[in-house]
């Protein structure tokens, strides 16, 4: 993120001494255990070698952020703790004053990514969990968006597939609670922008994916990787689940499938990515917002927006 959009605050360096108590070495640095004032109105107490932050400490921000943890050569390097101006805060591992390794981020409205950080973005396997539906996405991040094999978990049902610049794309299916599976395969849209645009010179298009169900079947293990798309053990295409007279299941459970593989899903949505940092360490954005309309429709929305006050969830 700076993931998502973040403002960092920057501490200060080695040449802004401010006022210090603490231990110096023979050579007259700040050597051992020691606290500063800075000149900007920042506090730091902890461990000094030969001059600078090293080892453990805490950094408290005029702004209301705080920083405890490790550093090495003056940057955050190791395990620590980050808590943000607008009451977010990230807990997990630094390199080189980034979040790099793995991490928990906890989010203003109780939303959380537990997973892979890299140079400060969301990278490689993680959950991003959304406090207010239940819902979690589960798989891999590219640079701080949904991208790879993953898995989208709701309520009473889950989709299982492929992700590409934050949307499914191709093979999938949708496994449900009553005991079956959608197959089916999200292609590309081109949809034009609504008539104002229309009427300028250039057309305004985007891209949607749309859901193309193939056929139904028994539940089956899913494991992250693609298979080849099977054909229905009938030969046939089905683009409506079977009526009351067609299986085993319960009329209305049919029909919800029916109506599902008439929908479209609009997924995944993360925020864009980050906006570089004018200070080094304080608030960041970039929420994820997950909204997915009635199931009979088979709407899935998701949105990651961002903000400037932090990593602020939906």
């Amino acid at each position: 993120m700076s993931d998502l959009g973040s403002e960092e605050l920057e501490e200060e360096g080695e040449n802004d001494l401010g006022e210090y108590d603490g231990e110096r070495n023979e050579a007259g640095e700040r050597h051992g255990h020691g606290r500063a004032r800075l000149p900007n109105g920042d506090t730091y107490e902890g461990s000094y070698q030969h001059g600078k932050r090293h080892g453990q400490g805490i950094y408290k921000f005029k702004s209301g952020a705080r920083y405890i943890g490790e550093y090495v050569k003056n940057k955050k390097h190791g395990r620590g703790t980050f808590i943000y101006p607008d009451g977010s805060r990230y807990e997990g591992e630094w390199a080189d004053d980034r979040r790099h390794g793995y991490g928990v981020y906890y989010y203003v409205n109780n939303d959380t990514y537990t997973g892979e950080w890299f140079a400060h973005q969301r990278h490689g396997q993680g959950t991003y969990f959304y406090a207010e539906t239940g819902s979690k996405y589960v798989g891999t991040w590219v640079n701080g968006q949904q991208e790879g094999m993953a898995e989208l978990i709701h309520l009473n049902h889950r989709y299982q597939g492929k992700f590409l610049n934050k949307n499914p794309v191709g093979p999938g299916k949708y496994v449900f609670d009553i005991g079956c599976e959608q197959h089916g395969e999200y292609r590309l849209t081109d949809v034009e922008r609504g008539e104002e645009e229309e009427e300028e010179e250039v057309t305004l298009m985007t891209v949607v994916p749309k859901w193309k169900a193939t056929s139904i079947t028994e539940l089956a293990l899913w494991t992250p990787t693609l298979p080849e798309e099977q054909p229905p053990a009938d030969g046939t295409i089905q683009e409506e689940a079977p009526g009351p007279e067609g299986g085993g299941e319960p009329a209305e459970d049919d029909q919800a499938l029916a109506d599902l593989s008439e929908g479209e899903a609009d997924l995944m949505r993360p925020g864009e990515d980050d906006e570089d940092a004018t200070r080094e360490e304080g608030r960041e954005d970039g929420r994820e917002e997950l909204q997915y309309g009635a199931i009979d429709q088979g709407n899935v929305n998701f949105e990651e927006e961002e903000s400037k006050q932090g990593e602020q969830p939906a």
